[in-house]
């Protein structure tokens, strides 16, 4: 155990109400690749590029070359919790985590049993039809071909956001409640580069932020603890 991950574990030890912010870098060690990354989805070749693909313009008007490229790349229904997803639902479990805030749309901490998750991106598990509303799991959208389509007629949408729309307001508020009122925030597996989700932390006044990710981030020079490594390979050690 590194002295920074000791660190960690004695603030965590310390710590009453611990939040923690989530990007790709807590999916990445469950398999499913970084949007930005190198070798990640932004990276690779299509008819068009990612960012417009998974526009909301686009997925209203060419709602099959979506589908096509949504089931090839965000299917993440075989990825399995990681020691991070884990060791966070532990935490909420000993009342020391108040919630998670992540980027994510994998369900990967509900799956590991995390309770109190805001979802800023939405999730890949919900989806309903854009005409009466009616709810379908990721399965039924994953195993299907073209266009899904519900029972009453209607073009069925996966709820996540999209380029173009906004974040939901109810899951941005109790986002900024839960990091206006912890002590510790802990931001893992992230760039804190995608906004308005990034502006989070500022909401911030607790007394120990912690920063675990392998590469820079602009809130290097304000953390009180930074740690430069895979963040499944830390949370198992504390």
């Amino acid at each position: 155990m590194t002295d920074e991950v000791k660190r960690l574990k004695e603030i965590v030890d310390g710590s009453e109400s611990i939040v923690f912010f989530g990007g790709a870098g807590v999916s990445t060690e469950s398999g499913i690749p970084d949007f930005r990354s190198v070798d990640g989805l932004y990276s690779q070749q299509w008819d068009y590029p990612p960012e417009t693909i998974l526009s909301h313009t686009f997925f209203m008007h060419k709602t099959e070359e979506f589908y096509r490229f949504y089931r090839a790349k965000m299917n993440a229904l075989d990825a399995k919790p990681n020691p991070a997803h884990i060791k966070l639902a532990e935490l909420e479990e000993q009342g020391k985590l108040t919630a998670v805030v992540t980027q994510n749309i994998d369900g990967l901490h509900q799956e590991a049993g995390s309770k109190r998750v805001y979802e800023l991106h939405g999730s890949i598990r919900r989806n309903n039809c854009t005409k009466c509303g009616k709810f379908y799991g990721a399965e039924y959208i994953f195993g299907g071909e073209g266009v899904p389509k519900c029972e009453c007629g209607g073009i069925i949408k996966p709820d996540v956001v999209l380029y173009e729309e906004g974040l939901d307001d109810a899951t941005v508020s109790g986002a900024i409640s839960a990091i206006s009122s912890c002590d510790t925030l802990i931001i893992g597996g992230t760039s804190l580069n995608v906004y308005p989700a990034a502006g989070l932390i500022r909401y911030f006044r607790g007394n120990s932020l912690v920063i675990i990710n392998k590469s820079p981030t602009q809130y290097d020079s304000s953390a009180d603890l930074l740690i430069c490594q895979n963040i499944g390979e830390v949370f198992s050690q504390i």
